[in-house]
């Protein structure tokens, strides 16, 4: 049946639909059970909600489970991002590197602390930071460099901290992307000096809303309490927390004028997900990694993920992608591509995140009312970076498309869903004749361009 399915005529084309089963709960997320209920009615019946019982309780645990001295439960993961940007020092006329392929929050929280952001091209093959393209942007005014985890795939670690310490930079790991991803056996989120994550709903380890800051470091962790956390970091007896001399003297008011604590309903649901999450992580990678050994000879097609045997995981595997080669398949445009396994009953997109560089509020917005463009407002320096400055990650829409996320490993099921990939891979001869091509900008944003 498959090789019948395989030959027959594109979907698109009025062939058979690769994908003829009900996928029942295959893709359902997050997995909601009675016991996480029960935890959230238990802060409602208690008038809990903004007390910190719970949250410190999910605080320990998340600690204990990523391996790391302290963890600071937070009301999203763009607070944790930023909280960790303050508590490595990123302040007024400072500078942080960032990968451009990457949700916003992983470099615009910058903005909020009068820092701006100078952004580096990616790997091709992996889409994270490429440590090649660092050390060159390194100023005096460069304090931290984030990296992201994207989409699951672990950053080359090693370079990237070699080249920050030497020249006394900090490094704060996004694991938004990848609750539970190792580095050659080392989990992320601990490796850097700081981690940050987003618990949203969608995401593999989820708590409704949410975000986690991960360190090591007492100091660090210290600043993020007094950046956001009030409460604990007030006058009262609950402030012993704090131990930094130089953050003594403005207990009682919350540094960064913001209230970054988390819901305890979601402290209780993320409490419930996180003991949970080892084994529903191991179901992912496994059903995940049996798609894309179904795929592993078919032309155009390259798995998203670390080479087998490298100590390297992809935790839950967040928005998975696959990479795309055109080249392989007669110059096939992306778009095209995803549309005809769209068309075999697969929900199919091409591209990632635009690249932020590009975009006119990186380049052109006054957000604040500087009078000149947010990023440029407290540099002395012009550091946008117009189009043609980092060309992989300019490229990489063309050149990406997402996968099925599989939350449960079903092989009859996995195997329609890899034929739908495989049946459009094989027959793209019939898509050439009237491929409209790629869009100029498959992420939909006007692109500033530097005037002449």
């Amino acid at each position: 049946m498959t090789d019948v399915l395989t030959k027959s005529r594109l979907a698109l084309n009025g062939g058979p639909k690769a994908v003829q089963s009900d996928p029942g709960a295959l893709f359902t997320w997050p997995i909601v059970t009675s016991e996480d209920e029960a935890a959230v009615l238990d802060v409602l019946r208690r008038g809990a909600m903004s007390n910190l019982d719970v949250s410190r309780e999910f605080e320990a645990e998340y600690a204990a489970w990523q391996g790391s001295r302290y963890a600071l439960a937070h009301s999203n993961g763009t607070s944790a991002l930023q909280a960790a940007m303050f508590a490595c020092g990123v302040g007024v006329g400072d500078e942080i590197i960032c990968p451009s392929i990457t949700y916003w929050a992983s470099a615009l929280p910058a903005f909020g602390l009068g820092a701006t952001i100078v952004f580096a091209d990616i790997l091709p093959d992996t889409l994270g930071i490429d440590p090649a393209d660092i050390e060159h942007r390194i100023t005096d005014r460069t304090k931290a460099i984030v990296v992201v985890h994207y989409l699951g795939y672990p950053v080359d670690m090693d370079p990237v901290l070699e080249i920050a310490r030497r020249h006394g930079v900090k490094v704060i790991e996004d694991v938004s992307h990848a609750h539970g991803a190792r580095y050659k056996g080392r989990q992320v989120g601990i490796i850097g000096d700081a981690g940050a994550a987003s618990m949203m709903t969608g995401k593999s380890l989820p708590s409704g809303e949410g975000g986690m800051l991960t360190t090591n470091d007492r100091e660090l962790y210290e600043r993020a309490i007094a950046f956001g956390h009030y409460e604990r970091y007030g006058a009262t007896p609950v402030a012993i927390e704090i131990e930094t001399e130089d953050l003594l003297p403005n207990r009682g008011l919350p540094l960064g004028g913001v209230k970054n604590r988390m819901h305890q309903m979601s402290a209780a649901v993320g409490r419930v997900q996180l003991k949970a999450y080892p084994e529903r992580m191991a179901e992912i990678d496994r059903a995940m990694n049996a798609f894309w050994d179904l795929l592993a000879d078919v032309p155009g097609l390259q798995a998203h993920r670390p080479p087998a045997g490298s100590d390297t995981t992809m935790g839950g595997w967040y928005a998975p992608h696959g990479l795309y080669r055109p080249e392989a398949l007669g110059g096939l445009s992306v778009t095209r591509f995803a549309a005809a396994v769209a068309a075999e009953g697969v929900p199919c997109i091409a591209g990632v995140n635009g690249p932020l560089h590009l975009h006119p509020l990186l380049n052109t917005a006054d957000v604040y009312g500087h009078g000149r463009p947010t990023r440029l407002a407290n540099t002395t320096r012009d550091v946008r970076q117009p189009a043609g400055s980092l060309p992989v990650s300019e490229a990489i829409n063309g050149r990406t498309f997402r996968i099925p996320w599989f939350k449960h490993y079903h092989p009859e099921l996995i195997e329609e869903h890899a034929l739908a990939f495989r049946k459009v891979a094989e027959n793209a001869g019939e898509l050439l004749a009237d491929d409209p091509g790629d869009p100029p900008h498959l992420n939909g944003w006007r692109i500033y361009t530097a005037p002449q």
